[in-house]
């Protein structure tokens, strides 16, 4: 039978990459640790953890124990804190998301739902696919939404297998520009790629595809016709620059109406523009959904029929 501070153990041992610093951390001799981890191991019939002239690194198997082992230890101590002192049970909820005002929009709607009468712990992170997929598989998140372009499909599917994710499409689409309303190209009927090339593009600075290298990774994603670019890393930031600088402008799914009129800008089609993108919602096999991430799935897809099916033309739906 597991112990459950040997799991504890364990995944002090993972956080600190040091056995005599998690030993410290857990107020326990580093032989007497070293010995738990071991029978851990035996009992398992695997290696978690690899020991080397430089320290401590997870093995493969360690990686997929250890993601179930910092849920366990997580709900084992918020178990113990609700009814050793006293406290309410918890409304828990945690989701990364890409950088997206369709799912921002789904957000707010979801957090209408939080109780104000027991206590609530929810976490909304915007970032990219590497990190929602790292989150999300190692437990610190419950549910991600990701996006990439069609054509990465089957590198990240391959991930989700490796990392033991779930993945469910969310939606599929094509992306818009998005202008300032003085943008000398607002006015313009057909709007093509070379047209952009004398404009500044505001981008997010981190994309990622498994196993491309970056180089590759910005050529299918940045634009040939456009070597002037702001690289930004969170929403608030692209807006503020798209109304106060008008020869900018963004590639992004379709933005609800009120916020482009709080910011002054229009969304325009690019003729040329063949690109698909995907949102795909990930969580790890073997999780059971809350309500709350069952409320949260719902207010995304009712956004999504909102906000993108309803800006795309219908081969694209």
């Amino acid at each position: 039978m597991l112990n459950i501070l040997h799991l504890k153990y364990a995944v002090e041992i993972a956080e600190t990459r040091s056995i005599s610093k998690a030993a410290e951390n857990l107020y326990m001799g580093q032989p007497n640790l070293s010995r738990a981890i071991k029978e851990l191991e035996a009992h398992l019939g695997i290696t978690i953890f690899k020991r080397t002239s430089r320290g401590i690194t997870v093995t493969p198997e360690g990686e997929e124990f250890l993601q179930y082992a910092k849920k366990i230890v997580s709900e084992v101590n918020e178990i113990e804190a609700m009814y050793r002192e006293g406290k309410k049970p918890k409304q828990s909820f945690s989701v990364c998301v890409p950088r997206a005002s369709y799912i921002s929009a789904a957000f707010a709607a979801f957090s209408r739902h939080i109780s104000t009468a027991e206590p609530a712990e929810i976490f909304y992170k915007e970032t990219n696919s590497m990190r929602t997929i790292k989150n999300v598989a190692g437990g610190e998140y419950n549910l991600g939404i990701l996006r990439y372009q069609l054509t990465f499909e089957k590198y990240f599917r391959s991930l989700f297998s490796e990392k033991n994710l779930v993945a469910e499409t969310v939606t599929d689409f094509s992306y818009l520009l998005l202008l300032s309303e003085n943008h000398p190209l607002a006015k313009k009927e057909t709007i093509l790629s070379e047209d952009l090339g004398e404009y500044i593009e505001i981008s997010h600075g981190d994309p990622y595809v498994p196993s491309l290298p970056m180089v590759d990774v910005k050529k299918q994603e940045l634009s040939r016709h456009v070597d002037k670019r702001i690289f930004v890393f969170e929403r608030g930031s692209q807006f503020e620059l798209l109304e106060k600088v008008p020869s900018t402008f963004m590639w992004a799914s379709p933005v609800p109406k009120a916020l482009c009129e709080k910011y002054h800008l229009i969304q325009r089609e690019c003729q040329d523009n063949d690109k698909v993108y995907r949102d795909v919602l990930v969580y790890r096999k073997g999780y059971r959904l809350t309500s709350l991430d069952q409320q949260f799935i719902t207010d995304v897809c009712e956004a999504k029929r909102k906000y993108i099916e309803k800006s795309q033309p219908e081969e694209n739906q």
